[in-house]
């Protein structure tokens, strides 16, 4: 049949489509009030807390396993921490005390960097992109002073600087080199160089030079699975596990630690798939940026129905180009694998918006 996916790119593509539609009539269906979107994302902050935090004692305790959650809901992370602290400001806009409670959102940043800065370190750069970024849109939908300050950036800067070097320094103390940041710079920098190679002397408008990939003579010189969706999916739908995931599993270093996704998409599915997906993410940050304006005009005019809404959209937004930014221009993983669905999600979310703007 035709809508079976003959490769990881219809694949991804109709996963997509199936997606974006199932968000739009989801919101289409609830009341998305400013105390449903605060109460969902206090309550989504506490449990990705939670699952932070158990996988970074699942470093010091082998038995538990190590399941790498940052990848996949750090930036719902993100979301919900900046949805809640929109949904704050709009409560503190309009006369509601929520000084406590802003001291618990506060608290919870505070662990997840901890925790999740200690698992991943790319997940302490989304964090902090994320972070910066939501600020300064909240800022700005509120007409608030600006949140980037001199002090401030500086004050960031320190951070990291201290959170980097700390966990250099616990990596020696415990004899642990997984928490090494040096270590995986090192990594970087011996296995960027060669994968980078493959990706630019191979590429093609279409995919790359068949049997360059790591399927040597049966590549098919597109869709070789170094860019695919998480296997639970691919075998959730009956489909062949070695075509669509057998790379990803056998050879991910070569693309999906060491590369920025632009290479790794444009050696998979070629330079033509690649400046489709650039634009469909300035189109979403485009259009989240222009309902997050048409929001704000409507609050200031006195109409409240899109109180929740406008936060979400803060939130969803934030996330989503915080994402962009680090899968496509630092590192591959922050888009793949599971990390595709969470992305996928994100742009929904934000896109969702459209249809009801223009429906009310």
């Amino acid at each position: 049949m035709v809508l079976i996916a003959q490769n990881n790119l219809q694949f991804i593509l109709e996963f997509a489509i199936l997606m974006q539609i199932a968000i739009v009539i989801l919101f289409n269906l609830l009341k998305i009030s400013l105390s449903r979107v605060m109460l969902f994302s206090l309550v989504l902050a506490i449990g990705l807390t939670v699952l932070f935090s158990f996988d970074m004692f699942a470093l010091f305790i082998p038995f538990l396993g190590l399941h790498e959650f940052t990848h996949t809901y750090g930036p719902i992370a993100v979301m919900v921490i900046v949805s809640a602290w929109a949904a704050l400001s709009t409560m503190s806009e309009v006369g509601i005390g929520v000084l406590s409670i802003k001291r618990f959102v506060f608290l919870l940043i505070i662990i997840i960097t901890i925790v999740g800065g200690l698992v991943h370190r790319d997940f302490l750069i989304l964090w902090l992109i994320g972070l910066i970024l939501g600020f300064f849109l909240i800022s700005k939908s509120f007409r608030q002073k600006s949140f980037l300050t001199a002090r401030r950036i500086i004050a960031v800067l320190g951070v990291i600087v201290v959170g980097f070097t700390s966990l250099e320094l616990l990596s020696r103390l415990l004899s642990m080199p997984i928490l090494s940041p040096v270590l995986r710079i090192d990594r970087i920098l011996e296995n960027a160089i060669p994968s980078l190679n493959l990706v630019i002397h191979n590429t093609t408008l279409f995919g790359h030079v068949q049997g360059s990939s790591y399927w040597g003579s049966t590549d098919t010189g597109s869709s070789s699975g170094y860019i695919a969706l998480p296997v639970f999916i691919i075998l959730a739908f009956g489909l062949p596990y070695q075509i669509f995931f057998g790379t990803l599993v056998t050879k991910k270093d070569i693309i999906d630690y060491f590369v920025p996704g632009i290479y790794g998409v444009a050696f998979d599915f070629g330079y033509i798939v690649l400046i489709l997906l650039l634009i469909w993410c300035i189109f979403v940050i485009f259009v989240g940026l222009k309902i997050l304006s048409d929001y704000r005009d409507k609050r200031e005019r006195g109409n409240k129905n899109y109180l929740g809404r406008e936060a979400l959209l803060i939130g969803s937004l934030t996330a989503f180009a915080s994402q962009a930014i680090l899968g496509l221009f630092i590192i591959n993983r922050a888009i793949n694998g599971t990390a595709m669905v969470t992305f996928i999600f994100l742009s929904g979310m934000v896109i969702a918006h459209l249809i009801m703007v223009k429906r009310n």
